[in-house]
This record gives structure tokens, sequence and C-alpha cells, in this order.
């Protein structure tokens, strides 16, 4: 009963929209006053141990590249390649959209920064050509999840932290269905821009053009390709792998596309500071609120409600896939997956399902949590950049939430398709 007084109030609290690690730190800080159960200096003793690990430090470098790329005008050459590429079809804008959020991934690993710097670019674009702007806001929320999915992911670092569980592995097996994410939103776009006869370029596509285009954003992606690559190759840690990119970003910024003035460098390191530190401040916080909810029994409660199911597999993945659904639209994603996540992973586990591909569910159903009404962070990013009502918005993504959360479940059903990418690392 106090498990869930305490996730009532969290949940109101949110609501309310107060923030939400001040939330994670007061409501253990107030039980232990209440009840004098332990000593009140175990709230920061948790704070520390959760923050407590190097693999972290990469969120910095990673928070950082996007920063540069974004000085650097990095996004407005993804952008034009992807125009180049794609643009000549039938809602083209919609789907180029979805294609830069893909190529975005693979260098910062934020569903945040992918749906305002993706957003803030494509969706002017889209007005203009006459999309509903409801539709782009829905096409932009959505398409940034892949933000967090495509490899590097920042809460494939917190999860793996959490977890014990390899890095390299989790990024090998995102690569699938980060680009299945993808695909999906694309045939849902193709469906609208026929059905109300959305914009098409009539520039003709051109292999010179296209070529053009991807010679201009060569060092750009190269960033993925150095990142990944290094990691997955075992050639380089996380944390290292993440200060080589970001020593990329800057010298593609400074030196090869000249659009970075030193002046500009100081702009981009305080932002990566300050997202890089509202990260750290809700992994510190779901620290003592993750003890609260062990001590008094919910996490225990939780595993053996999911375990009791595990005698029907059918059972088993809609009840997991409906509770990640049904939380993700009432709280964070990155508190979804810092506090829920490892017990989710644990469970799947012992229901024989790969530690991996359980991490890469939890980390898929949670991000696209991001992005459902009423609390989605991409949710709100994206209304009010395209200036349209939220409830409008809600209801342009239903189609999009249905189709994923169905591929969600064939990510659970099919384990090849996050399994084959470690496997065949570790061969």
């Amino acid at each position: 009963m106090e498990s869930i007084i305490l996730l009532g109030v969290l949940l109101f609290l949110i609501l309310l929209g107060a923030p939400i690690g001040f939330i994670l730190i007061l409501i253990p800080i107030v039980y232990i006053l209440f009840t004098d159960a332990v000593p009140l200096i175990l709230i920061p003793s948790q704070m520390f141990n959760a923050i407590d690990s190097v693999p972290l430090t990469a969120i910095a470098f990673f928070m950082l590249t996007g920063e540069l790329m974004t000085s650097a005008t990095i996004t407005d050459r993804l952008v034009a390649l992807s125009k180049s590429l794609i643009g000549r079809v039938r809602g083209g804008l919609a789907q180029v959209n979805v294609l830069v959020s893909m190529f975005f991934a693979g260098m910062n690993g934020s569903v945040v920064a992918d749906t305002a710097t993706v957003g803030a670019l494509v969706l002017p674009a889209m007005k203009k050509a006459g999309y509903p702007p409801a539709f782009s806001a829905a096409v932009t929320g959505v398409s940034s999840t892949i933000g967090g999915i495509i490899p590097p992911s920042i809460m494939m670092i917190v999860l793996a932290n959490s977890t014990e569980l390899s890095i390299a592995s989790l990024f090998a097996a995102g690569i699938i269905p980060g680009i299945l994410i993808g695909v999906v939103i694309m045939i849902i776009n193709h469906y609208f821009a026929i059905k109300y006869n959305f914009e098409r370029s009539d520039e003709p596509f051109s292999i010179r053009r296209a070529g053009k285009e991807l010679y201009r954003s060569s060092f750009a992606l190269l960033i993925p390709v150095v990142l990944v690559g290094s990691v997955m190759g075992g050639v380089a840690s996380v944390v290292e792998a993440g200060a080589i990119t970001a020593m990329v970003a800057l010298f593609t910024g400074v030196f090869v596309y000249r659009t970075i003035k030193w002046k500009d460098c100081t702009g981009a390191f305080r932002r990566a500071f300050r997202n890089s530190a509202m990260v750290f401040i809700i992994i510190a916080a779901s620290g003592p609120f993750s003890w609260l909810l062990t001590s008094l029994g919910a996490i225990g409660d939780l595993e053996n409600w999911l375990l009791s199911l595990t005698g029907s597999p059918i059972i088993f993945i809609l009840a997991v896939i409906l509770f990640i659904f049904l939380l993700g639209t009432v709280m964070d994603s990155a508190v979804n997956i810092i506090i829920v996540g490892p017990v989710l992973v644990n469970v799947m586990a012992q229901a024989g399902f790969p530690e991996i591909q359980a991490a890469i569910v939890v980390i898929v159903g949670f991000l696209i949590g991001s992005v459902t009404p009423p609390v989605g962070v991409a949710f709100f990013t994206a209304a009010t950049i395209a200036q349209v009502r939220l409830e409008k918005v809600a209801v342009a993504l239903i189609p999009y939430l249905v189709g994923l959360f169905l591929l969600l479940f064939f990510i659970l059903v099919i384990p090849e398709l996050t399994m084959f990418l470690p496997n065949l690392l570790s061969n």
C-alpha cells in the first residue's frame, strides 16, 4: 500500500510539472523523515553510488559531439543529403525528416537533441510545403526516438551501467531495431502521403547530386563509423570513443567545414555541460528512489507478478509490452529505464530471453514512451516547435504508436532482430 501511495504522489507531482530529479530525491527524504527507517545520510550515499561509474562519463562526450555538430551546420548537410536521396518521392519532406533522424542518431544518442535539432531544420520547410502542423510534429517526435536506439545511445550506456551488460553488445543489438523503426515510420508516412496527396519535388533524382551531397557530408558520416566501429571492434572503450568523436566533430567544424569559430566552442561546451548535468541529476536522484521501492517490496512484487505469467509466453510478452506502454505514458523515459529497466531485464532473462534482447526491448519501449502523451518530452518538444496544440499532435501520433508497439512485439518474439549482430560480433 505504501508503494502505491508513493507512486501516486510521484505521478501527481510529475503531472504538475515539478522537476523529475527534485521529486525523486524529495520523496525518499520525506519518507525517511516520517518513518526514521534509516539515517538520512543514506540519500547522498545512494546518489553517489548511482553515478559512481566511469562509462557514464561518455554521456558528456556524446552531448558535446551533438552540440558541435549543430554549431558546425553538419545537420544542414545531412538534410541536403537526405533530400538528394529520397526528396523526390511523394511526401518527400516527411521521409527526409525520418532519414535525417537516422543519420543524426548515429552521432548524438539523445532523443531530445534529435527532436530539437531536426525539428528546427525540417519543420519550417514542412509547414511551408503545406503539411498539416500536427502531422509534421508527430513525424518529428516519433522519428526522434531513433536517436536513442541507433548507437551511440545514452540510454544504452545508462542501462548497461545498471545491469552490467556489454555496451558494445547493446550498441550492436540496437542497429537493426533502429533501422526497422525508421522503415515503419516511412511506410506510415507513405500511406498518408498518398491519401492526402502531399507534395512531391519536381526535381528528378540525380546520382551526381546525391554523390555531391554524400561527399559534402562525408566527414559528418565518419563520426558514427569511428564511434561505433571503435567500441564494437574493441579498439576503444565507450568513454575513449566518445572523446575521439567529439574531437572529430570539433576538427570537422573548425578545419574542414570552417563553420565553427573558436568563440562558438564556448557555447557548445556550455550547452553540453548543462544537458549532461540534467541527465546526471536524474541518474543520481534515481538511486534513493530505487532503494525506497526495493525496501518497500515494490520491485519484488513487480518481478513476482510478471514471473507468474511466464506459463503462457504470449500472455507474458503482451503483459511486458502493455506494462512498458502504460508506464511510458505517465513517467519520463530516462526514469523508467534507470529504475524499472533492470527489473524488466532480469525478469525477461528468467523467462528465457537473452539479456541483450531484453535490454533492447526495454530501451525501445520506454523511448517510444518519450513521444506518448501526456508527459513525453519529445511529444512536447515537437509540438512546441511546430506551434500546434498538444491534443492534435496526440491524435496524429496514434497510427505511429500502434506501428511501433507492433514492431516492439516482433522484436521480443524474434530474437534474431536484436541478437544477430551481437552474436556476429562475439564470433
